[in-house]
């Protein structure tokens, strides 16, 4: 029987056969050296690149092959044996580096010149001469490099894929005009939207969870869930990138598409198979029935200075002084269903945060005529991340002679019970799927046309109003930018925030034992 990687393995072969060709466009910037490169190492090193495989790198930085091995490989994770060095070293072999411009057709033409002397180096046969192109690259050059791409640089000799890094616009319409952009140049199937999050290994789980367990499958309603809190927090502020974040804000950042990504998968209805299109379905209508976000349904913050560290509007990039750009947001959504109808989700993610942490907790309601009637509800949490976990935070009798009601846990830490096992980073899982030609966990147009409409009518208020106020005018009472402190838990009135949307602290005395990086449930 094969193992599982060999069913990795053979999934990729069937797809590919033996050679397949990887462009990095934007090869040398931060996103390829730090995440793209390591991640096509470790799919190296495990085997699950064809045997045939080079990999292009191409960028308008022109640097020598010796100073681009070095660029791609200094974040690889160094390794205390042989075996891992003289991987490595094997590695800097199936790759080259290309120099050129994004605007001009002589510069894709010679990309394409050096790609085709490397299949017929490798005497790729014809039908095999396979081409996956991964943009690293900021969004404002997307399309000029896809339309560079498909003029000069498509195979027409084997399967052509693209990868495309969020953020997939910064609004309805823009998003709009980028899908019908790239739409003109490939296939909706060659199109692979990239949200990392998705190939986090505890997303990657929800859909198990919820399907494969039957009695999580039969309170998975508003019947017994009374709201579901989805946090991102960040314990360093923007810190250089002011520029840029002053353009995204938190909203764009991080919960238009990791934490909305996370929600569609706690709330969909359950796909017909487990084929990538059925779930994508499911996506798209969940996302569907979610009522734009409204400032009612909204806290927004701004870190100031504390602790020794900077404000955000001291940050020496930020141009705009003014700026009433959120670092924090608290948004409630609102599914309109038959599921959902009455059940908040609470989406809450932010910089400068006491901690680095991500996850789900999923809040049951009260036990009905509850013979015990102090004890706390039950919480289910899914920890994404630092240190995968899931745990169920349950009722139990003090041990001993007490009758004492207690809150305790069901845990399953990954570092705890999976020790022979390493989850793999979210990239090299992701760009696996695309080996695998699996869009699983990649999001589809109609999916991201549905998410905008979520988020899109606050944003516009929200950017309304840093227009004004950067060009020095009333920027108006109805859009309140609260503030926090860096390294606290966010703004003070956090609490009341999710209070009023259900979310029940009452006799919450436990903590996670096995949390690692500060106590855990009283603290959100």
């Amino acid at each position: 029987m094969a193992t599982p990687i060999e069913l990795l393995q053979n999934e990729v072969k069937a797809e590919l056969g033996d050679s397949v060709t990887i462009i990095v466009l934007g090869a040398s910037g931060d996103l390829a050296k730090k995440k793209t490169y390591p991640a096509l190492f470790g799919l190296f090193r495990n085997g699950f690149l064809p045997k045939n495989t080079h990999i292009v790198g191409y960028a308008r930085t022109g640097m020598s092959h010796q100073d681009y091995l070095e660029r791609i490989t200094q974040y690889i994770k160094p390794g205390d044996n042989n075996e891992h060095k003289s991987k490595i070293e094997e590695f800097k072999k199936i790759t080259s580096y290309v120099s050129g411009l994004y605007d001009k057709d002589e510069a894709w033409q010679g990309l394409d010149n050096a790609v085709k002397k490397s299949e017929n180096d490798r005497k790729i046969p014809s039908g095999n001469k396979h081409r996956i192109f991964y943009m690293a690259l900021p969004p404002s050059i997307f399309i000029p490099v896809a339309k560079g791409v498909k003029k000069n640089v498509y195979g027409h000799e084997g399967v052509n894929r693209l990868i495309v890094e969020k953020p997939f616009g910064m609004d309805s319409e823009s998003s709009n005009h980028l899908a019908h952009e790239l739409g003109q140049l490939f296939k909706e199937d060659e199109i692979y939207r990239i949200d990392h999050y998705l190939g986090k290994e505890m997303v990657k789980n929800v859909m198990n969870m919820r399907f494969a367990n039957i009695f999580f499958s039969n309170v998975w309603d508003r019947n017994y869930i009374d709201n579901v809190q989805i946090t991102f927090k960040e314990p360093f502020g923007t810190e250089g990138r002011g520029g840029y974040f002053d353009d995204f804000g938190i909203i764009r950042d991080v919960m238009q598409n990791h934490l909305l990504q996370v929600l569609s998968l706690i709330a969909m209805e359950r796909p017909i198979s487990t084929d990538a299109e059925a779930i994508r379905d499911e996506k798209v209508k969940v996302l569907k029935c979610i009522s734009p976000i409204s400032l009612d349904d909204a806290l927004l913050g701004q870190y100031v200075a504390a602790n020794g560290k900077p404000g955000y509007l001291e940050d020496e990039t930020l141009k705009n002084k003014e700026s009433r750009t959120p670092t924090f947001a608290a948004l409630a959504c609102h599914i309109n269903n038959e599921r959902w109808e009455g059940v908040p989700f609470i989406l809450k993610a932010g910089k400068a945060l006491n901690e680095a942490k991500v996850e789900v907790r999923i809040q049951f309601r009260h036990v009905p005529g509850n013979l015990y009637g102090g004890s706390a509800r039950n919480e289910l949490v899914m920890r994404i991340q630092p240190k995968e976990a899931v745990y169920m935070k349950f009722n139990n009798k003090q041990p001993g002679l007490s009758y004492q009601t207690i809150q305790t846990d069901l845990d399953l830490s990954y570092h705890k019970r999976y020790t022979e096992l390493s989850i793999p980073d979210a990239y090299e899982s992701l760009i696996l799927d695309v080996l695998r030609n699996d869009h699983s966990n990649f999001v589809r147009d109609d999916e991201l046309e549905a998410a905008w409409k979520i988020f899109t009518p606050l944003l516009h208020k929200i950017d309304g109003k840093n227009k004004k106020s950067a060009e020095g005018k009333d920027s108006g009472d109805d859009l309140k930018i609260t503030t926090y402190a860096y390294g606290s838990r966010g703004p003070a009135e956090l609490d009341e925030f999710v209070k009023s949307h259900g979310y029940d602290r009452t006799n919450a005395h436990y903590s996670w034992p096995h949390q690692s990086v500060a106590a855990l449930s009283n603290k959100l």
